[in-house]
């Protein structure tokens, strides 16, 4: 069927219609209320049009479309269709991320982590948490407090010792039989449960009885530790600020734009408090035919269809759709939810307030560029639902050529920069050959025996620069120290595109990689470890590289021994340097007649080599 004739055929219904391009890709997906009117606007008179519409019609080769039956349901799979797809040409919602979550894992031997993804996967969400730094307090809390396991192996009871996290108090290590049985993780996981359900005073009790009973068995020091723990969470109760569903919830949306960029804020406010606050960016909007009324109705159905809905939404200006919305909004509330865009008062000056906000995240994204280095790590954790704040993070990289001159760099980010001086160069010792995954073994293995052996500070987060082999080697090393609660972080690259990370792998989640998404300030940081971590250690080769060359080529003077060769290499730094020196230059560094045994040297060979 031809496009007019489709065009003809078009129902009168409610609908969703999807144009697509001469390779079949969806370019734009819109609503109507009548479809065959709409639809059929896009191929009437382009006089009408602005230049957005023109360059959508110009690629247009075929649409589908698909009826429903009222407004409020197209508007609805409008937004699900648009989150799946992305279309070019429709304003997208770039950062879909949800207020903070605790997710308790499905497993045997469940774990509590830090997600803004919420799936049906069997795990217990808990949360939002606002603001949003709340959850990793409490996640902090419930580690050092309850015990879990934050670890990524596979526990079966059988390892013969448990990990250092056990012997720092920090895990119950259910992975050795004698020490934690599998009821005994069981309640700890329940206790967390009650703690994330709100359940203060109940799980209080419960502790309180246990306390007792261990108490009057003489048991003093479990006693001790469930007392500990009963007064925690008392203390937890009085000032936990965990929203469930507060009765004066209301969302405040300001922006700011120049040109095709555009910054918009959102405040959330609680209680009449200002408790988060969430941003987003625009780089590339149609600057020339830019549509707040059109732009607000979009981007509010693409946010609150993934988050928590107040009861009411304060918008700078009225837009199409906002009654439809409004029902949407309330079905999924459960309670009736309002949109307004105050006039005056006090709510327009809340409004003005966010606005201000906006044009000082637009300067500071657009042309300051200095991004919040805690916001950043926290982004981290949550990517990689780590169980603690990366605040050390350790990356590794291996160089050489064809085995040749085996190296590793090590760097280290200490909250969110780079403390160089803990960067460290090594030279592979028991490599012979090309073999990166054995060099990766070798060199995390000696950096943290070395660190154990000194009691130094270990990291939160080690990244390593590689796939799966890699991984897997670094991981053996962790293992056979006993570090293995700390996450490894595989940084994997396209073949073709050395310096560009595609995806991570994090250990213990191999089947699961992570996409590289460039847009993300925290994948830009951990492209900019990555990036440091790859320079020292090709840094490092290079220069062994150099001393291999240059030590050959000096071995062929006879007056030249080792001392010689180091004066030499402090004073030139390299071969090229010493063979372009001038006897005056070099007797100054090794004497007269030893200048003028190396300046003959390579004079000989300049003559040799102009023969050939």
């Amino acid at each position: 069927m031809t496009l007019q004739e489709k065009l003809k055929n078009l129902p009168t219904s409610a609908g969703v219609y999807i144009h697509k391009n001469a390779d079949g890709k969806i370019i734009y997906i819109g609503k109507a209320k009548n479809l065959k009117n709409r639809v059929r606007s896009y191929f009437q008179s382009s006089k009408n049009h602005d230049l957005k519409t023109r360059e959508l019609v110009k690629r247009i080769v075929d649409f589908e479309f698909i009826v429903v039956d009222s407004e409020i349901e197209a508007l609805v799979l409008e937004s699900n269709l648009i989150k799946k797809h992305k279309p070019r040409y429709n304003i997208l919602l770039k950062d879909d991320k949800q207020y903070p979550h605790l997710k308790i894992t499905k497993e045997a031997f469940p774990k509590v982590v830090i997600t803004r993804k919420l799936i049906k996967d069997g795990g217990l969400y808990f949360g939002p948490f606002l603001p949003g730094n709340l959850a990793r307090k409490t996640l902090d809390l419930i580690n050092r407090t309850f015990q879990l396991r934050t670890c990524e192996i596979e526990i079966n009871g059988k390892l013969p010792r448990p990990c250092l996290e056990y012997h720092l108090k920090r895990c119950l290590a259910p992975c050795v039989k004698d020490l934690c049985k599998p009821d005994e993780y069981a309640q700890a996981v329940q206790d967390v449960k009650l703690l994330l359900e709100g359940k203060n005073k109940e799980l209080a009790d419960e502790l309180e009885q246990r306390m007792w009973h261990y108490a009057e068995a003489e048991k003093y020091e479990l006693a001790a530790k469930y007392r500990d723990l009963r007064q925690t969470v008392l203390s937890l109760g009085e000032n936990q600020k965990m929203v469930t569903t507060a009765d004066k919830d209301v969302d405040i949306l300001g922006f700011y734009r120049e040109k095709q960029r555009l910054a918009l804020q959102l405040f959330t406010m609680r209680e009449g408090r200002m408790i988060g606050r969430r941003e987003f960016f625009w780089e590339d909007l149609d600057a020339e035919n830019f549509d707040a009324s059109e732009f607000l109705g979009e981007i509010l159905l693409q946010y609150y269809s993934t988050d928590y809905v107040p009861l009411e939404i304060h918008v700078p200006q009225d837009f199409e759709d906002r009654e439809t919305m409004e029902k949407i909004l309330t079905e999924r509330r459960g309670r009736r939810v309002h949109i307004y865009d105050p006039k005056r008062g006090q709510k327009r000056e809340m409004i003005s307030l966010v606005e201000t906000n906006a044009k000082i995240a637009f300067e500071q994204r657009f042309r300051v560029l200095k991004p919040d280095t805690e916001k950043v790590l926290e982004e981290l954790q949550e990517i990689l639902e780590l169980p603690r704040f990366p605040q050390k993070i350790e990356s590794f990289d291996i160089s050489n050529i064809s085995g040749a001159e085996n190296v590793a760099g090590l760097v280290v980010f200490e909250n969110g920069k780079q403390n160089r001086a803990e960067t460290r160069r090594l030279k592979i010792k028991t490599v012979e050959g090309q073999d990166d995954f054995a060099s990766m073994n070798e060199a995390v293995f000696r950096t943290y025996r070395r660190r154990l052996e000194e009691q130094k500070t270990l990291p939160d987060l080690i990244f390593i620069d590689g796939g799966k082999g890699q991984l897997s080697a670094a991981s053996a090393a962790m293992r056979e120290l006993d570090l293995e609660a700390i996450p490894l972080v595989g940084l994997v690259k396209p073949p073709k595109h050395h310096n560009q990370i595609s995806h991570l792998l994090k250990k213990g989640s191999e089947n699961n990689p992570i996409p590289f998404d460039a847009n993300s300030q925290a994948m830009r940081f951990i492209q900019q470890i990555r990036d440091e971590t790859h320079k020292t250690a090709v840094e490092y080769h290079r220069k062994r590289r150099e001393m291999r060359d240059f030590t050959s080529e000096l071995t062929a003077i006879p007056s030249i021994g080792e001392k010689r060769k180091m004066q030499l290499l402090r004073n030139f730094g390299s071969i090229v340097k010493i063979a372009n020196a001038s006897v005056d230059e070099l007797k100054t560094i090794v004497g007269e007649k030893a200048a003028n045994e190396i300046f003959g040297h390579f004079e000989r060979q300049r003559e040799l080599a102009k023969t050939k």
